[in-house]
Formats: structure tokens, C-alpha cells, sequence
């Protein structure tokens, strides 16, 4: 790695190929960070994200660049580790944001093994074992982090953490079980001063999502969402880069709702 090069913190954002987490990606390099674009497919939508993140760049040190790796994979996730250090020399902050849905949806009584295995594997097993390795970098590196809110790992979880949909079950347990998962986290990396948060997005308007579409529109003109509208990439942007500023350094194992008060509880 050219050494020169050095100055920007570096974000390794999973999934940032497309939706929240390009979101993501662009609100990291607006506040000066470098980033890192992992994807598992799509070379174009990531190939974009970078192009755009570039407009956003706000220092010579910034870099952008993707990475392709299935992060479901062992090999996959050490081969995202290994080259964002080759390429970058080092992470400040890691957001665990690649997720899938399930590829057809099933009443629970009908849900496949391969379905609940296939989603468990990405939303589940991949965030908890690269974050792991990232962490384990930290503590036995020691370099000292770039970012205000110093190191930082956040996991992208959804509404569906705490809210059923029995056509779906796989996808609800993956992300309840990423709640208890950044929970873990933060109680374990606390004395290291290490912050970890949950982001739960609430009804966002993104690729997933544009199937059930009509759907949405109108459980939203209906007041399911009390701001009454779609959420967007950006609106989680803005959260990820609110923490990474260092607005939160006092608030390890925080929830943040991004949902236009979904989660509110109503009569």
C-alpha cells in the first residue's frame, strides 16, 4: 500500500453495492472517510457507488474502492479482511449491512431448510464472524483510530428484529438475532472503548423492496408509519455518520430507530 495514502479513516461497508448500504457508503465519504464497497454480484451497482461516493470525496487522502466477496463464506469474508488491509492499511469502522431476503416467501409452515439456512448464513453467521476478525485486528494491533467515535462497528438489523411477518420467518430471526448479536458486542467491547450500535430501519425504499411496493404505499397512506413515508438510503446515511462524527460517545449497545415512528406504540 502506498503509505502517502494514509490520513483518511476507513469504513468497510458490506453490501454497499446498491440500497442502504450505498446509502451508507456516500454519507462516509461525505464526512471525509474512505471506504470500502463490499459486493457479492453486481459489479455495475458497485462500479456506481464508487463513481458517486467520488463526488462526495472532501480530501486527497479519501479513497473508494470495491471489493467483491460473499461474506457467507469463510473464504469470502477472510479474503475482505485481507484485502481491505492490503489495499488500505487498516479499519476504523466496520458496518455490517448485506442481508437477504428470503428468495420466495413462505408461510412458516411451509419454510425450506436451504431458505432458513441460506438467510441465516448471510444476515447472520457472516456479520457475527467479520466482525469478530475485524475486532480481533483492533485488540491485537493496537493503532490508534481515526474517527471521533474511535473504532466502531455497527449492525444494520430492520423493524422485522421485533415485528412478525409469518410469510418471512427466516428473515425476522435472522434480524432478531442481530439485536442480541450488537447487544453482545457492545457489552463485550465496551472496555476497550470500542462502540458498537444496531440501526433498525424501518420501511426503506430500496430494491428489496420495490416487489411489494403497492403494498407499502398503502399500509403508509393508511398511517402504518406515522411521518407517512418511505424511508430512504440516506435517512440511514445520516445516522451512520451522526456516530462516526463522535455525536455518541457515550451510548454503546444504542438501538436507533430509523423508521418514521413505526416503533412507537399506538392506540
Amino acid at each position: 500500500m502506498d503509505k502517502s495514502l494514509v490520513g483518511s479513516p476507513t469504513v468497510l461497508v458490506t453490501g454497499a453495492g446498491r440500497g442502504i448500504g450505498r446509502g451508507i457508503a456516500i454519507a462516509c465519504a461525505d464526512i471525509g472517510c474512505s471506504v470500502v464497497i463490499n459486493y457479492a454480484r453486481d459489479k455495475q451497482s458497485a462500479t456506481e457507488t464508487v463513481d458517486i461516493c467520488e463526488e462526495h470525496r472532501k480530501s486527497e487522502t479519501q479513497r473508494f474502492e470495491r471489493v467483491r466477496a460473499n461474506i457467507a463464506s469463510v473464504k469470502g469474508r477472510n479474503y475482505l479482511f485481507n484485502e481491505t488491509i492490503k489495499r488500505f492499511g487498516r479499519i476504523d469502522a466496520l458496518i455490517n449491512n448485506a442481508g437477504v431476503a428470503p428468495k420466495v416467501r413462505n408461510d412458516i409452515t411451509m419454510v425450506t431448510v436451504k431458505s432458513f439456512s441460506d438467510v441465516i448464513r448471510v444476515n447472520l453467521e457472516a456479520p457475527f464472524f467479520l466482525t469478530q476478525q475485524v475486532v480481533n485486528y483492533w485488540l491485537s494491533e493496537k493503532i490508534k483510530p481515526l474517527l471521533p467515535s474511535g473504532y466502531t462497528v455497527m449492525f444494520v438489523s430492520s423493524i422485522s428484529a421485533n415485528t412478525v411477518s409469518t410469510d418471512r420467518g427466516e428473515y425476522c430471526i435472522s434480524k432478531a438475532g442481530l439485536s442480541i448479536m450488537s447487544q453482545l458486542w457492545a457489552a463485550r467491547l465496551a472496555k476497550h472503548n470500542i462502540q458498537v450500535f444496531e440501526l433498525r430501519p424501518g420501511i426503506i425504499e430500496t430494491d428489496m423492496t420495490r416487489k411489494v411496493k403497492d403494498k407499502y404505499d398503502l399500509l403508509i397512506s393508511q398511517g402504518v408509519v406515522p411521518q407517512m413515508r418511505w424511508g430512504t438510503p440516506e435517512d440511514v446515511g445520516l445516522v451512520v455518520s451522526s456516530i462516526l462524527s463522535g455525536h455518541f460517545r457515550y451510548s454503546t449497545g444504542q438501538v436507533f430507530n430509523i423508521d418514521g415512528g413505526f416503533h412507537i406504540q399506538r392506540l
